[in-house]
């Protein structure tokens, strides 16, 4: 959690682990066995739901790309990505929101690795912190491409106004110099807008502000409910930095869930699951080659507390990605409720 600097002894400092990581003895075990378990099952249903339900894996071909009625929830539109959740509101707004989270969370992990060095990316806070700014540096670029798309359509918008508004009084004086009816063809009811779905860089987005939706509840949770009772027990001091690391994220993250559009199909939970067993991955061919510490006591495979303790972990995904998930749910209800006639969202 980056928490190993200080000058005091009151500043914690991770364990060495209880025998050397890197022989065989370590790994050939029944409790590495069933973590290996644990994790490998987690794997394997994760990806048997991007395989059953992403989009981009059971859509079928031929469709250019388009599409002109709204599908399921797994299908996102190209404009959902910069769009904000209310009629009205430009989406310059939503684009300046996220290029201030981008600096401000870039400055942060740039003031930690000064700090603390390059072991900071030995932290799963910092993968996910890392993550969280690549959310809003590619949404400050898609909101910017929005914000030019929307000026145009504007514009646009205008112009076909303006030659409707011809046409109209052109028909008008035709139908009063020949004395006959016609048909106003512009009348008819206007068919759904054809809208673009979204391209590999708006799923990419739509699957990182999920994988960050689980990530940041589940790292501040195990901070502040796990290691800082645990810190406090043993009379440990917390920096600011740490503070504020397991803080920012998730202000940020519910900050753009307010003003954004994207949709929160539940089964992307498959990607927070696949973003953890890659950090226990990276995290097992360390150890495999080096006898380092563990950056947090319950990923030690020499306590025979060890598969409780994955297993523990694993579950967790569930409650802190539903946690999310309800917040946008709630978020739909309320806007819903308040703003009937602007709000944009799919439910």
């Amino acid at each position: 959690m980056g928490l190993r600097t200080g000058t005091s002894d009151n500043s914690w400092k991770p364990a060495m682990p209880a025998g050397h990581t890197n022989t065989v003895g370590y790994w050939f075990n029944w409790r590495v066995l069933l973590c290996v378990i644990w994790v490998f099952t987690s794997s394997c249903f994760a990806l048997m739901l991007v395989r059953k339900y992403e989009a981009f894996c059971s859509r079928s071909s031929g469709n250019g790309g388009r599409q002109n009625q709204r599908g399921a929830a797994d299908v996102l539109y190209s404009d959902e990505t910069w769009t904000p959740c209310l009629k009205g509101v430009h989406p310059a707004w939503l684009l300046a929101f996220r290029v201030i989270a981008f600096f401000l969370l870039i400055g942060m992990l740039c003031v930690t690795a000064f700090v603390d060095g390059a072991s900071i990316y030995y932290y799963y806070t910092q993968w996910t912190s890392t993550l969280v700014t690549i959310y809003f540096g590619l949404g400050s670029l898609l909101s910017a491409y929005g914000c030019y798309r929307y000026e145009n359509k504007k514009g646009e918008s205008d112009k076909v106004e303006i030659d409707l508004e011809k046409a109209n009084f052109a028909a008008l004086k035709l139908r009063d110099s020949s004395g006959m009816a016609s048909t106003n063809k512009s009348s008819a009811p206007p068919g759904e807008a054809v809208r673009e779905t979204a391209g590999i860089f708006g799923y990419s987005f739509q699957i990182i502000f999920q994988m960050n939706a689980g990530a940041v509840v589940l790292t501040d949770s195990v901070f502040w409910f796990i290691i800082v009772p645990f810190l406090a027990i043993k009379n440990y001091r917390l920096r600011f930095l740490d503070i504020s690391m397991h803080t920012i994220n998730v202000v940020l993250l519910l900050g753009d869930t307010t003003l954004n559009c994207l949709r929160f199909p539940l089964f992307r939970i498959a990607y927070f699951f696949l973003w953890t067993t890659i950090y226990v991955f990276f995290q097992w061919v360390i150890h495999a080659c080096f006898t380092i510490w563990w950056p947090y006591p319950f990923l030690d495979l020499s306590s025979p507390h060890a598969p409780l303790w994955y297993l523990s972990v694993a579950l967790m995904h569930f409650p802190c990605y539903g946690i999310f998930a309800l917040v946008v749910k709630l978020k739909h209800i309320l806007l819903a409720r308040w703003f009937p006639q602007s709000y944009l969202c799919s439910r």
